[in-house]
């Protein structure tokens, strides 16, 4: 089942069980993919839908650490709910030990010694854990592991 179709099933099913939160979510992430379709004059990918997902999910973390700081309980609480239907849709995340084996083993591939190379590790790296970790954690962990 394609990303789409999983999205129009869980809509029927959100507006039969009048769960106004989750459907509001679905919409707006069918309303991301439509678009991004419509720039790319194509149907999506699967890793263009997870580019997709992805920058939704991003997007959702930066609003709650905003609210967060400004103290906005109510907006936070909102935004949490957002992103865990969201992150429904979103591929298993690896733990932090899996994230950090496989930066050590492309630091490895690579040859990389310094963060002078760091881009380098990245570009190999992103590809390989792209949906399936926070950018930032990679970029903390590849940090460590080459400092």
């Amino acid at each position: 089942m394609s990303l789409l179709e999983r999205l129009n099933e869980d809509m029927k099913q959100a507006m039969r069980n009048k769960e106004k939160d989750k459907l509001t979510v679905i919409r707006m992430i069918k309303a991301s993919l439509q678009n991004e379709a419509i720039k790319e004059g194509k149907d999506l990918t699967e890793d263009q839908e997870l580019t997709v997902l992805s920058r939704e999910v991003k997007q959702r973390k930066d609003s709650l650490h905003e609210f967060d700081k400004a103290g906005r309980e109510d907006l936070v609480e909102k935004i949490r709910t957002e992103l865990q239907y969201v992150e429904l849709y979103m591929p298993e995340q690896l733990s932090d030990e899996e994230v950090s084996a496989i930066v050590k083993q492309t630091i490895a591939d690579t040859g990389a010694t310094s963060k002078a190379e760091m881009g380098k590790v990245m570009s190999a790296i992103m590809p390989k854990l792209k949906g399936k970790a926070d950018g930032a954690l990679i970029n903390k962990l590849v940090q460590q592991h080459l400092s």
